[in-house]
């Protein structure tokens, strides 16, 4: 064998310098799967059952934004105090789900609901006061008389 390409395989295999140990075995990474896998059986010593027929999952943060998770797995132990919510999840704002979201929303999202429709009321940024009197000034006097006209 060439001593050049016998020195080139031990360098290969060596862990520090000149005179260190050669490493015996190669290092195995360790997979997501094997992560998965591990979750679910701390998950099963828990005692997590899966809970059947849930359509969608909404968490709501302080911030005005929702998690929102359509047909996930949800696995909860009340014992525990531990729920479990998997599948494919999409950060929304509060608006974007607002009509079917109404009767999800508690004390807490109360402050996000109402500067939601302060923001529709006012996309502009204006709030009510001093302006709303000036247009009372834009309006046209009555010149008929509606009320003679009405009883005929």
């Amino acid at each position: 064998m060439n001593a050049e390409k016998l020195k080139k395989m031990a360098e290969s295999v060596r862990t520090g310098g000149k005179g260190s140990v050669r490493r015996k075995k190669k290092a195995i990474h360790k997979t997501t799967t094997t992560d998965d896998k591990r979750l679910q059986n701390t998950l099963k010593r828990l005692g997590v059952n899966t809970i059947p027929a849930i359509e969608e999952v909404n968490l709501f943060k302080d911030n005005g934004t929702v998690i929102h998770f359509t047909n996930p797995k949800v696995q909860a132990s009340i014992a525990a105090n531990t729920y479990v919510i998997s599948g494919h999840a999409e950060t929304k704002k509060l608006q974007d789900l607002l009509p079917g979201i109404i009767n999800q929303l508690g004390p807490d999202n109360l402050d996000a609901l109402k500067k939601v429709a302060q923001d529709q009321q006012f996309p502009g940024g204006s709030k009510g006061g001093a302006a709303d009197d000036d247009d009372d000034d834009d309006m046209p006097e009555l010149v008929d008389n509606f009320e003679a006209t009405a009883n005929k």
